[in-house]
């Protein structure tokens, strides 16, 4: 098995290293298109793979299986399991683990784990949980997501969700536009050397500027606020990220998280993003603007 995966990485190897990536008419890699993150590797590494960075391929396997298995529980359930859920027409959750092999999209600290948050960032979780605990009294007390505002897929770093983890590039050479499906966000990052806005500027999804290094797009972004978390981040938030060709029908995206007030500690991820032919039609949400108001209604009547 282990002869298996050497063979597997070597002739992948191999074609990264004969791959020509496409260029745009300014000579930087081109891209465009739409790309699709939905994976079956987890964020951290689980602990029966404790030590092990990589799946052997029969282990990759066997976590495919189990990983869809979970994933399909909550329709086999069905009415046990109370209004019900989606079906799998409905999910994405992505069928396999990233090509890369990893055992997790974290790849520092070593274990591939999210490092534990400080003292004031968990009290600041504990009370965002408690907040949405309550029987919210108006919209304003329901999340962003629920609200149809913002969304993890749209946020950064770019992480995917259970369904709808598709982006649409668009490349100039003054700018590249990543646009998200949902709830159809578009970062708008500037290529040529700026600063960032004044710190009395916070944006939920942050102020991005690229620059090129080499084939590599580097996105440095700040200025966040505190209503966007990400795995416990707080508004001094520090995200780069790093994308660049894998090999002809994937992008690699790696990120790197610094937030001294929230992480103990610095730390980095990457995950794959797959060639998807498209197209991506709108995420309309809330359509009508109906499901919100009865969200409301039925929580109230739930809890007089």
């Amino acid at each position: 098995m282990y002869r298996v995966l050497t063979f597997s990485l070597i002739a992948a190897t191999l074609a990264a290293q004969t791959f020509r990536p496409p260029r745009t008419p300014d000579g930087h890699p081109d891209f465009q298109g739409i790309w699709n993150s939905a994976t079956a590797t987890p964020m951290e590494r689980p602990q029966e793979f404790a030590g092990k960075p990589f799946f052997t391929e029969a282990e990759a396997h066997a976590w495919e299986t189990r990983t869809a298995d979970r994933n399909s529980e909550g329709v086999r359930l069905g009415p046990a399991a109370g209004v019900g859920n989606y079906n799998n027409a409905f999910w994405e959750f992505g069928s396999r683990v990233d090509p890369t092999m990893r055992t997790s999209m974290v790849t520092d600290p070593p274990d591939g784990r999210v490092p534990p948050l400080t003292p004031s960032a968990q009290r600041a979780q504990a009370e965002r949980q408690a907040i949405a605990r309550r029987t919210p009294t108006g919209p304003e007390d329901l999340g962003l997501g629920s609200r149809c505002l913002a969304f993890p897929t749209g946020q950064v770093p770019m992480t995917p969700f259970n369904y709808n983890s598709n982006y649409s590039i668009f490349q100039t050479p003054d700018y590249i536009a990543i646009s998200a499906e949902m709830i159809h966000d578009t970062r708008i990052i500037p290529l040529r050397p700026r600063p960032h806005l004044p710190s009395t500027v916070r944006l939920w999804f942050g102020d991005s500027v690229g620059h090129w290094e080499g084939d590599t797009l580097v996105i440095d972004t700040t200025n966040f606020t505190d209503k966007t978390p990400f795995y416990g981040s707080d508004a001094n938030l520090h995200v780069v990220e790093r994308l660049r060709w894998y090999d002809a029908k994937t992008l690699l995206y790696q990120f790197e998280i610094e937030d001294a007030t929230a992480f103990t500690r610095p730390w980095k991820g990457e995950l794959t993003m797959a060639a998807a032919p498209g197209p991506i039609y709108e995420y309309a949400c809330h359509e009508g603007n109906y499901a919100l108001p009865d969200i409301l209604r039925g929580l109230l009547r739930e809890n007089p």
